[in-house]
């Protein structure tokens, strides 16, 4: 009887700790886009998409930089990434509700833009990391990782050479501001709340 206890309270125990999708989430997969592999070795990173989770009409979606940038619902999102694996986090300091009105309306404020193929700073075309670090910031003033140059990173790949040319052909612009996927990954602000 008493096995029988203890298992029922592990279970319910995993059943209490099931992940509760909130405002101002933040999801992170490997993509299975032409441009992923390219992401990953310049940034080192296994993850290379990212977007921001919001509830609507009581069902979570997830705010992203595709083409164009849209809501996806959540289940989708999670399905698309390779494997079906992905991360999600959160701050570690929740924010006030007041914040998180603002953290949307930051973010909805991209809604429709084009996805940015060339990680330009300026905000006519938006990438990922781009939406959710602007989107943040704008609202909290919270950097959720820290921006690089596109110097910094793993240029000399094949594969990221390829889609370099493909995009710059030979004027690569070294100096422009970028914040990568793993850069929002390792902030210290955020902390993991679901991993599968």
């Amino acid at each position: 009887m008493k096995i029988l206890t203890g298992v029922c309270a592990l279970l319910l125990a995993g059943a209490a700790s099931a992940y509760t999708p909130r405002d101002g989430d933040i999801i992170f997969h490997t993509s299975r886009s032409a441009q992923s592999i390219a992401v990953q070795k310049a940034t080192g990173s296994r993850y290379s998409h990212m977007g921001l989770i919001f509830l609507r009409g009581g069902k979570p979606f997830v705010l992203e930089a595709v083409q164009p940038v849209k809501y996806t619902p959540l289940a989708q999102w999670q399905a698309r990434g390779e494997g079906g694996r992905y991360v999600i986090k959160r701050l570690a300091a929740p924010l006030s509700a007041a914040d998180l009105q603002q953290l949307r309306r930051e973010g909805e404020k991209f809604l429709g833009r084009s996805y940015d193929l060339t990680f330009e700073w300026s905000d006519g075309r938006i990438y990922c990391s781009e939406l959710v670090w602007k989107a943040y910031f704008r609202a909290t003033g919270l950097q959720v990782g820290a921006t690089q140059q596109l110097r910094d990173f793993h240029l000399d790949d094949p594969a990221v050479k390829r889609k370099m040319q493909e995009r710059y052909g030979q004027r690569v612009p070294l100096d422009e501001t970028v914040i990568a996927p793993v850069a929002v990954f390792e902030s210290p602000l955020l902390t993991v709340v679901e991993q599968r």
